[in-house]
């Protein structure tokens, strides 16, 4: 099956909007159905291609005739018409409306071709039924076989194991060739004519390692390595069962390539919109309901992902990991913009929810990556890239002080207002006269401690106990401090626009002088 939602948001690269009722997330499509205007009946189904039916209006009743829950129009105007769009909502149809520059020939390829898929992994053998596949290629070339990626992972392997040796059954239960074999089959040269030939590559056994002979053979699309067959054997194999190793190679390129393309059409169409929504060159109403957003408060979530070696590598992968399962299965939209991701989820108020996503997604990167984020605070879908913003000054705040927890602008908002202060006076000159200077310059000169005195003094109101147990010393040395350093710098303690003034000085200019 294909949600109703997806298959709304994918038509949606090619210019059809939605119409009429809120399409329900649950609402799925498994058949379609073509309006004939030869027949005198329309067939039913779940969606209707309203082929040659030009009003809206009964094109509407003809998806409802059908038993449809969505009707695709193309008729060549500019918008369905209110009368269509009270049609739709009266009957539950949603009125997908296409854009007159798109043909009918590419609206069905895309439909059928979607619900065909749905269809196909429903049943057990569509791109995602991997384990099915395996055990197919394993019936015909007549041995265990396994599917591993390029990083000898196992992606599927079939259920026929009855005479796999130790080596098969420690990759199957750890998921991955155990390292000590893989580096054996590195320096036999396995994994180099693997990646160099379409042809199947015969591996004696290695008693070492415990395992008995394979024979493998590279899965590729062109020239791009997706990964390889490795079938248990006796010997090399006959021409006939390495042909169909061959063509279950080629099978597997196919289902893989599939799933690639179905995965990152979605991951495309969903970046392009929550990336103008983010920057609010589009209209949110409108870019909501395409992702599928409700018009309850969201946080945006900016995430930074780096190696030692390679930063942007380390962001790619968190984006995969945060659209990882089709969209509507998924609390959050996501989009990449520069080393960020950003992730729109549905929370108000309380920011664990976001909190929550952000481990969940950490926990699915590799061991070596560095992760720093910052949250957002609540905001409708109007107001996103307000959001945005603060997401990106959480963020400035967390890599500011690294190893301290994942900062919620609403929730530090008096640290990330310093951290602007701070971040925006780093583009001028620091002040080279003024009260706080001249007394950084004394306890450079004299050994005093006329500057942390201060600002304990101001961050205690002016209570001389206060500074004092901040300090560690004495109340009477806190009031001897004060009076020598105001006749060192000129302070007028009793303005308060001029102790305020003071105060952001003292954490602009001199924020680690405690």
């Amino acid at each position: 099956m294909v949600l109703l939602e997806r298959l709304a948001t994918i038509l949606g690269v090619y210019g059809t909007r939605p119409a009429g009722p809120r399409i329900a997330q649950d609402a799925v499509v498994r058949s379609v159905a073509m309006h004939d205007p030869a027949e005198g009946a329309t067939e039913p189904g779940d969606v209707l291609l309203a082929v040659g039916e030009r009003d809206p209006v009964r094109a509407v009743g003809l998806a409802r005739d059908a038993g449809a829950s969505a009707v695709v129009v193309r008729t060549g105007a500019g918008d369905p018409g209110e009368a269509a769009i009270e049609a739709a909502r009266a009957h539950g149809v949603v009125l997908l409306w296409v854009a007159p520059e798109v043909s009918w020939s590419q609206v069905a390829g895309i439909v059928f071709g979607m619900v065909l898929e749905g269809s196909e992994t429903e049943s057990g053998r569509g791109p995602s039924d991997m384990p099915s596949l395996a055990d197919s290629i394993a019936a015909r070339v007549g041995g265990p076989l396994t599917i591993e990626d390029p990083r000898s992972r196992v992606l599927a392997y079939s259920a026929r194991q009855g005479s796999a040796d130790r080596a098969r059954f420690d990759t199957i239960l750890g998921r991955r060739v155990p390292e000590g074999l893989r580096d054996h089959l590195s320096r036999s040269g396995v994994h180099a004519r693997l990646a160099g030939s379409d042809e199947p590559v015969y591996v004696p056994p290695a008693e070492e390692h415990g395992m008995g002979a394979r024979t493998a053979v590279a899965v590729r699309i062109g020239r791009e390595f997706l990964g390889s067959l490795w079938l248990s054997c006796s010997g090399p194999l006959s021409e006939e069962r390495a042909r169909s190793l061959v063509e279950g190679a080629r099978t597997v390129a196919l289902h893989l390539l599939r799933t690639r393309v179905s995965a990152d059409l979605e991951r495309q169409v969903e970046s392009d919109l929550v990336g103008r929504l983010l920057e609010g060159g589009t209209d949110p109403t409108e870019a909501a309901v395409r992702l599928g957003l409700t018009a309850a408060p969201h946080r945006v979530v900016a995430l930074q992902a780096h190696t030692p070696e390679e930063r942007h590598a380390a962001t790619l992968v968190a984006f995969e990991r945060a659209t990882t399962g089709f969209g509507w299965s998924r609390p959050g939209r996501s989009t990449v913009f520069g080393s960020t991701v950003y992730t729109v989820l549905p929370c108000g108020a309380d920011s664990s929810a976001a909190r929550e996503w952000l481990a969940e997604t950490v926990r699915g990167l590799p061991a070596h990556v560095e992760v720093q984020a910052g949250i957002g605070g609540p905001a409708d879908p109007a107001r996103l890239s307000e959001s945005r913003r603060e997401a990106d000054e959480s963020l400035a705040l967390q890599a500011a002080r690294p190893g301290r927890e994942v900062v919620a602008y609403d929730e530090s908002w008096d640290e990330v207002l310093l951290h602007r202060l701070r971040t925006s006076s780093a583009s001028g000159r620091r002040p080279a006269d003024g009260p706080v200077a001249d007394l950084a310059r004394h306890d450079g000169a004299h050994g005093t401690r006329f500057v942390p005195t201060l600002r304990a003094w101001l961050r205690a109101q002016g209570e001389p106990v206060e500074a004092a147990r901040a300090l560690e010393v004495h109340p009477n040395t806190v009031r001897n401090r004060m009076r020598r350093m105001s006749a060192v710098a000129a302070l007028d303690l009793e303005d308060p626009d001029r102790r305020l003034a003071l105060a952001i000085a003292l954490e602009v200019h001199l924020p680690g002088d405690r």
